[in-house]
């Protein structure tokens, strides 16, 4: 018997008592608490590479996304399409902004890369409570919630960020008012979209597990379609340029989630129906 289990001595039925979960879930969050420490001391030692040639390309015209819209934007004669043409210059205006700064990305980064292990620690501590049949069916749920996350991610850095520097960046209420742009409020907006981006991708998963229980339907989902469809065209006409093609760009993937949605929870409400 080791230390541990005479500590929280296990019940003669084999349960858990209440305090050998709260062990177990303790160690499941050291163990991902130290992922998240060894990618960011990564990401603090690579500071070169994360800031030049990650947070802060999108604003300059070389990326790749900036290309690609400039060179779209000769093609189709539309000018408004070529975004960061000039890149945006930052200041810093705080005497340890600069550093903070740095460790903060850091620890956003070892979060993002961390993401699949932390997904994967949270499963191991709910597995062992799901039956048999319940663990045939979230086969793949790692996977899944870690794949859509980081490809919200990607989506976000490559499409509506660079998109929202060009807007934002340009914008002036007024010629006599020059925008100098903090780079913490730079860095705030660029993971600010990062991370909602990548929890908007969670839609599917969200949907699946509220289906699940009972709280929607498709139905539901299919009768308040219209609403998500005007929402989505909003948020995508907020952050991108006045433009219809920039709009579809960012508003197609999030209304393609959308119905996506719609046949998982579908698939979920025909199958209770036959086992019912």
């Amino acid at each position: 018997m080791t230390d541990k289990d005479d500590k929280y001595p296990q019940p003669p039925d084999g349960t858990m008592t209440f305090w050998r979960h709260l062990e177990e879930l303790r160690g499941h969050l050291i163990r991902s608490a130290i992922a998240v420490f060894v990618f960011a001391i990564a990401a603090f030692i690579a500071k070169d590479f994360l800031f030049t040639q990650v947070i802060l390309a999108p604003k300059e015209p070389y990326f790749l996304t900036n290309r690609a819209f400039c060179w779209l934007s000769e093609q189709l004669s539309i000018p408004a399409l070529c975004i960061n043409a000039e890149p945006v210059k930052l200041i810093n205006i705080e005497l340890a902004g600069q550093f903070t700064t740095h460790v903060v990305v850091s620890l956003i980064v070892g979060i993002i890369i961390s993401i699949p292990y932390i997904v994967w620690e949270i499963w191991r501590f709910i597995r062992p409570g799901l039956r048999p049949r319940e663990q045939a069916n979230s086969r793949g749920a790692v996977l899944v919630i870690s794949g859509l996350f980081l490809t919200g991610i990607l989506f976000a850095y490559f499409l509506i960020v660079p998109l929202s520097i060009n807007f934002l960046g340009s914008y002036q209420v007024s010629g006599l008012v020059e925008n100098q742009i903090a780079l913490r409020s730079f860095i705030t907006t660029v993971t600010t979209i990062t991370f909602a981006a990548g929890i908007l991708f969670e839609l599917p998963v969200f949907v699946f597990f509220l289906s699940k229980v009972g709280i929607l339907t498709p139905a539901i989902m299919r009768k308040q379609r219209k609403i998500a469809f005007v929402l989505i065209i909003a948020l995508a006409a907020l952050i991108t340029p006045p433009d219809i093609f920039s709009q579809i760009m960012v508003g197609l993937p999030l209304f393609l989630l959308y119905e996506i949605s719609i046949r998982i929870s579908q698939r979920i409400h025909d199958k209770e129906a036959l086992e019912t």
